[in-house]
């Protein structure tokens, strides 16, 4: 296998066969690549796109990289849920443990912030001594006590994937379908998951900005994966404003946390988390129907038994026991904190939601090179939905960030991120379509 070859004849537009495809994943999971060489292929697939076989082959290539799971000793089933990625989208974080705490076994690899995206695992980071990469005894103990672990890929497991997602993170070819699908149910297959449940995000903030793309990726995802054996569904989610009221990774913490205690009822978050709970209940035969799957996700919140999981798991897998009930004990607060004003009166209308994730990264909570650190503390906070009406100077999110001139940078660029407009808008419903 002569990896320019390859890459070569993808650039020229021809199909790959299987036996090329998987040569490439493992000598690219063998570290025997370059980086110019990953991205060139990456860059490759972005422009001439793949046929289905292609994308299966891929999928199965890098899902037979490494390790595939095994969960001979749970007697639930096994689920779990994934979203391509959006703004303020901490709904993993919430989901899980509800699931969890209604019958499921949620082993749930996730990944970090990707483009202007934020990621699952960063904003777990920003919890002290949590182990985002636990080995498979401890990982399979903490999914089999607590119900759920969030995690991210260990070495062993879908290793081609971890080295091709960092590439795409920095080289612009992130929104590519065929990419996008090898890249999540690699994961899931290697996971062992007998059900799946999508997140495909749509809007401004999206990698899927149109309507089409979206429903094409939505397909692609259903259809690969049902075809390798795992029952899956996708809910199309509206992402033209961040989903929840802040963006960041340690915002994003408390987020969840408040979610977990009851006190973001009646938001946009909390009609997709409780839309995912009642799919995967469903696709899993825990409940006949959305209504009664529905109903159990909410007692599983409004009983503290969501949270009680939540907390087990962050327990088992290293952080404080007591996060929950004291996590400002633990979850670092940037030192700079200040307010958005609005510039004028008005109903905010519209809103650049990608802008408020590069915003995000600008602050340092988000990575430029793979080898870049974060700052979890920085963000933004109280973000007000659109459809808020506002008076001229009223506070329309908070910037957090490490210093003076960070915060007043940030806030000016919040600013022009919105819209404000003289009549209400009429919003777009946040689930958006299913496949």
């Amino acid at each position: 296998m002569i990896p320019q070859e390859i890459i070569r004849r993808k650039r020229d537009g021809e199909e790959l066969d299987a036996a090329d495809i998987s040569s490439f994943i493992a000598a690219l999971a063998a570290g025997q690549l370059s980086e110019g060489q990953i991205g060139a292929f990456a860059m490759a697939v972005w422009f001439k796109g793949m046929s289905r076989e292609e994308i299966v082959a891929l999928t199965l290539a890098m899902a037979n990289s490494g390790d595939r799971l095994q969960w001979a000793g749970i007697d639930r089933p096994i689920a779990d849920k994934h979203s391509t990625g959006g703004v303020g989208d901490n709904v993993s974080l919430m989901l899980a443990p509800i699931a969890a705490a209604c019958g499921l076994a949620v082993p749930m690899i996730s990944g970090r912030g990707l483009g202007h995206t934020g990621g699952t695992l960063d904003k777990l980071e920003s919890i002290p001594g949590y182990a985002i990469t636990p080995d498979a005894e401890l990982f399979g103990k903490v999914v089999k006590e607590a119900g759920c672990a969030i995690i991210g890929q260990t070495g062993t497991l879908a290793p081609a994937d971890g080295w091709l997602y960092a590439v795409r993170d920095v080289t612009a070819t992130v929104d590519s379908i065929p990419l996008i699908t090898a890249s999540i149910l690699s994961k899931k297959l290697a996971a062992g998951l007998e059900t799946l449940v999508l997140d495909v995000k749509l809007g401004n903030g999206a990698f899927m900005a149109d309507r089409r793309q979206a429903e094409l990726l939505a397909r692609s995802l259903v259809e690969v994966a049902n075809g390798a054996g795992v029952k899956t569904s996708a809910l199309i989610t509206d992402m033209n404003e961040p989903l929840a009221d802040c963006a960041g990774n340690a915002v994003e913490m408390r987020n969840c946390l408040d979610f977990l205690a009851g006190r973001k009822s009646g938001t946009r978050l909390e009609t997709v988390v409780f839309a995912f709970a009642a799919e995967m209940l469903v696709k899993s035969g825990i409940s006949a129907s959305s209504e009664e799957a529905n109903g159990m996700a909410r007692r599983a919140l409004s009983s503290g038994e969501a949270a009680e999981s939540f907390g087990r798991m962050v327990s088992m897998l290293g952080g404080p026991a007591d996060l929950v009930e004291n996590s400002e004990r633990y979850l670092a607060r940037a030192p700079v904190e200040k307010e958005v004003p609005a510039a004028r009166s008005g109903w905010l209308a519209a809103c650049d939601a990608r802008g408020i994730g590069i915003s995000v990264i600008d602050l340092g909570g988000g990575r430029r090179h793979p080898a870049d650190r974060i700052d979890h503390r920085v963000g933004f906070s109280g973000l007000l939905p659109l459809g808020t009406q506002v008076n001229a100077g009223d506070p329309i999110a908070i910037v957090h960030a490490a210093d003076e001139a960070a915060a007043g940078k940030a806030a000016a660029a919040l600013a022009v991120h919105y819209r404000i407009a003289d009549d209400r808008p009429e919003l777009a419903p946040v689930i958006a379509g299913r496949v």
